[in-house]
């Protein structure tokens, strides 16, 4: 007979890789996305969209770090 301490480890990887695998599955750039018997299917436009604004109206840290170095210099 199995102890609990086997199962405890097993339940846990077991759950460990579902969860690996659905990350995995969330974070690709893929519409439909099936492993086994589990069929994701998503809008990854609305995603790309987001993704570009952010790359494009991102700040530079220079740009973030001027306004305060002049505020100190003139007190």
């Amino acid at each position: 007979m199995l102890s609990e301490v086997f199962w405890i480890a097993f339940i846990s990887t077991v759950s460990g890789i579902v969860l690996k695998l659905a990350s995995m599955a969330y974070k690709s750039k893929c519409k439909e996305c099936s492993m086994g018997c589990i069929k994701v299917i998503r809008d990854v436009e609305l995603e790309e969209k987001e993704n570009e604004f952010e790359i494009t109206h991102k700040q530079s840290p220079s740009s973030k770090n001027q306004p305060n170095e002049e505020k100190e210099s003139t007190v």
